[in-house]
């Protein structure tokens, strides 16, 4: 497994809260995870997969249960898997959603992938097919979201499609669990496992159904932000985007000093100083300019009340931010906010 792979800050939020309601133990759930309280405040930010596997498995631990990925998959919000998947949620036809799913597929799970989920025919019918790895390591990822694409599609094709049976079969790279049962219940299906890829058998037709909340404006909103996120991932190769990754998630304890950001990156101060001088910026000026954009987006494209963001991007005072939005747009945030897209 890469060590850039990650989910979303909100995937991991929902996994915690779950965890909690089967009666884990939240302070464990964070020590022996390595996720903080403080990295679910913003959802849209990047919890690495390594910590988010290690949430799962402690939850596991917790719960007394093996099949707790698998019964995720059961209750996750759409949102919260990923914006990919609400924005597939909101095209034209299945078809029209898969290719969203491939456009935005890296904010799923960080990786880039040309194609994560193929439609091919072969002698044994049609098959949605999801790339995936063959050695298991990301396994409750792929249980969560396997059981989260049944659900949803059953639900539209049982309300807005006479309930034409989804899947016919399935196959899974990896092999049978021993909690085969609870797969059995979910799916409903005949299941093949250790096979050379994790696949549903679908009707030839099923590319062409109409999706039954197809939305162009939602679509193209979310889109837009969906791009935004995705500039910000491609951005944390670099050094100022690992230190924003860091950074998102401090603001609001104020903890969004240069010494703990270094030590978290494993550098020294003047090392730190130096790649970003490298990169013609400064500490500050990524500091100011990162309050300043997350500033305008959350004002001009969410309905976060602006005492919360004033919160988030660690002022102690709504006047202050107030004022400090000001200077960068030229408008108070009341303002822009009601000069902003409207449906």
């Amino acid at each position: 497994m890469s060590a850039d792979r990650s989910v979303t800050a909100g995937l991991a939020r929902a996994l915690f809260a779950y965890a909690v309601s089967r009666g884990a133990d939240p302070q464990t759930l964070l020590e022996r995870s390595g996720v903080r309280s403080v990295d679910f405040v913003d959802p849209d930010t990047r919890v690495p997969m390594r910590h988010y596997l290690a949430l799962m498995s402690t939850s596991m631990a917790l719960c007394n249960d093996a099949a707790l990925a698998l019964k995720f998959g059961e209750v996750v919000r759409t949102e919260d898997l990923s914006v990919a998947l609400s924005i597939a949620s909101n095209t034209g036809t299945v078809g029209e959603a898969r290719l969203q799913v491939n456009r935005f597929g890296r904010l799923i799970h960080g990786r880039q992938d040309p194609e994560i989920l193929r439609f091919i025919k072969d002698r044994d019918g049609a098959w949605l097919v999801f790339n995936s790895e063959s050695d298991g390591t990301t396994r409750p990822l792929q249980e969560t979201g396997l059981a989260w694409c049944v659900r949803e599609t059953r639900r539209m094709l049982e309300n807005h499609h006479r309930g034409e049976p989804f899947p016919r079969a399935i196959y899974f790279n990896y092999e049978e669990p021993d909690y085969r049962s609870e797969y059995d219940r979910i799916f409903r299906v005949p299941l093949f496992f250790s096979r050379d890829r994790t696949a549903m058998l679908v009707d030839g037709g099923f590319l062409g159904l109409r999706m039954p909340s197809s939305n162009p404006y939602v679509t193209r909103v979310l889109g837009d932000h969906a791009d935004r996120l995705l500039k910000r991932l491609d951005a944390s190769t670099t050094t100022r985007g690992k230190v924003e990754s860091l950074l998102i998630p401090r603001l609001c304890s104020g903890e969004a000093a240069v010494d703990l950001v270094a030590k978290k990156m494993g550098l020294s101060r003047q090392t730190l100083f130096r790649r970003l001088k490298s990169e013609g910026v400064t500490f500050e000026a990524v500091l100011h300019e990162l309050r300043r954009d997350l500033a305008v987006d959350y004002i001009r494209n969410t309905r976060i009340a602006v005492s919360e963001v004033a919160r988030l991007l660690g002022y102690s005072e709504s006047a202050a931010f107030s004022r400090a939005f000001k200077r960068w747009s030229g408008m108070s945030p009341r303002t822009a906010r009601e000069s902003g897209p409207k449906e």
